[in-house]
């Protein structure tokens, strides 16, 4: 820029801040406002940027109801069964910032995005599109890495080391296929890197996407060689929740699978948050516990007498006493807090939304992260209600098993139904897992039915291939099995 453009757009700054009105005081931060224009002189265009500017954000529904955004796989349930769970924090807890922005996934994933996430991998070759998944990879039936990245934002992505044989529908007449993202089990009797030598590894791939101050574990090993590295990235200086990189890491140094998301989101809208300390009083509400369970409240047959009232006679409105309902409920002491940002299903997108990252530390097991959303409870949107079911509405089906075909993008699921009804199956897809539900519509409701079940079968096409996702039975939130 020369100096005389310079010059001018420092005019230019300083006519605009006179005309708002701004007057700045010595350090910053502090400011006086006075009326911007005098009445009558504000033009539509401005006014109306006025108002955009000082509307309240679009309130936010997520589908955990307003609550937490829930633990890391494989850690403590934070309602701590029938009795609960209280969290008490040992300690000052901070008040962090007045308000922040959720962050959502926007744009799609460019072909040179793809080839410096595979160059970091040790991939060769070009990214082809195939439908709306950029694929890079040996030919069919051929052995060597894959990486499979879906061209819409996030860009989930997938990287797997096939060793040739059968792919997609050949599957189903022959020897059952790895699904894509799954890793090569390693020669018996090798040992896993060292965490420092798997972390130094994952070092290029993390740097491909823009992820070198993710915060970093190593101690993980499965199959007995190999060491999975977690990245959890910082995105907008927050650090993040449940939008982990994961990367497996072999004996020789060198990634053997790995999945997570390509595309950092973009900034949206911002919103009121409340401190660690009101946080955690709203986790400590939802941690109740969900205290006894039964007919009549009671898990099994109330003891004899506790019916009873004081004239010997049956009382039919005391209440069931079980062990839920008079044990204390659990303490777990939290020992840090830490504002950032979690992942949450908000309206059927996975966002990044404002929370507080609580570390729980029980004195009998291992610490881990507890998480509550910090937007404001006036911003959250109550949870859309299910309607009851009418009367003679027929059972949500059970989903027995699925398969894969078209590179992971195709999933089949098997179910039984009867005879007289149709089918339709959607799929809901987040970083973790896929939810398939099952609708079902009599095709005559007026006409008698036999009871004759059939083994049903359908297909849906998903954003991005399955990789190491989990497939769950909507209706009964239960992992489904692979055939």
């Amino acid at each position: 820029m020369s100096g005389t453009e310079n010059v001018r757009r420092r005019r230019n700054v300083l006519a605009a801040s006179v005309a708002a009105g701004v007057l700045l005081a010595g350090g910053g931060g502090v400011y006086l406002a006075v009326a911007a224009t005098s009445p009558g002189t504000g033009t539509p265009a401005a006014v109306a940027d006025e108002a955009a500017r000082t509307a309240p954000p679009p309130p936010l529904r997520l589908e955990t109801g307003g609550g937490g955004a829930g633990i890391a796989p494989g850690e403590p349930d934070p309602g701590g069964g029938p009795s609960g769970t209280v969290y008490k924090a040992k300690g000052p807890l901070p008040q962090g910032p007045s308000s922040a922005a959720v962050h959502r996934p926007e744009g799609l994933v460019t072909s040179a995005e793809v080839t410096r996430l595979a160059e970091a991998l040790g991939i060769e070759g070009r990214p082809a599109l195939v439908g709306d998944v950029w694929t890079i990879g040996p030919e069919k039936d051929g052995q060597g890495p894959r990486l499979d990245v879906a061209r819409k934002a996030p860009g989930n992505w997938t990287y797997s080391w096939y060793d040739g044989g059968p792919v997609g529908d050949s599957c189903l007449k022959g020897p059952a296929c790895p699904p894509p993202g799954e890793v090569k089990p390693p020669a018996a009797g090798r040992t896993p890197v060292s965490e420092a030598a798997a972390k130094a590894a994952a070092v290029p791939v993390l740097k491909a996407l823009g992820q070198d101050d993710a915060k970093v574990t190593a101690t993980q090993v499965i199959d007995g060689s190999v060491r999975v590295v977690n990245a959890d990235p910082v995105v907008d200086g927050l650090p993040t929740h449940g939008w982990s990189t994961g990367l497996h890491i072999g004996p020789d140094g060198k990634a053997v699978g790995g999945s997570g998301m390509l595309k950092e989101p973009a900034k949206g809208a911002t919103y009121p948050v409340v401190g660690a300390e009101k946080a955690l009083a709203e986790l400590n509400e939802e941690s109740k516990g969900t205290g006894p369970v039964g007919i009549g409240g009671c898990a099994t047959d109330p003891p004899a007498g506790a019916g009873v009232d004081g004239n010997g006679k049956d009382d039919p409105t005391a209440p069931c006493r079980s062990h839920g309902d008079v044990a204390p409920p659990t303490e777990v002491p939290v020992t840090g807090a830490v504002f950032g940002l979690a992942a949450e299903d908000v309206a059927g997108e996975r966002l990044l939304v404002p929370a507080w990252l609580f570390t729980a530390d029980p004195v009998d097991a291992a610490p881990y992260t507890v998480v509550e959303t910090a937007v404001a409870r006036e911003y959250l949107a109550p949870p859309v209600k299910p309607s009851p079911p009418d009367q003679g509405t027929a059972p949500a089906r059970q989903i027995e098993s699925y398969r894969t075909a078209d590179d992971g993008r195709k999933l089949t699921v098997t179910f039984w139904g009867g005879v007289c009804s149709t089918y339709t199956v959607t799929a809901k897809e987040t970083p973790e897992r896929v939810t398939v539900r099952v609708a079902e519509a009599p095709t005559d409701p007026d006409k008698v039915c036999i009871a004759i079940a059939v083994e049903v079968t359908k297909t849906v096409t998903l954003d991005g291939p399955l990789g190491d996702r989990t497939v769950v039975d909507g209706a009964s939130g239960q992992p489904v099995p692979r055939r």
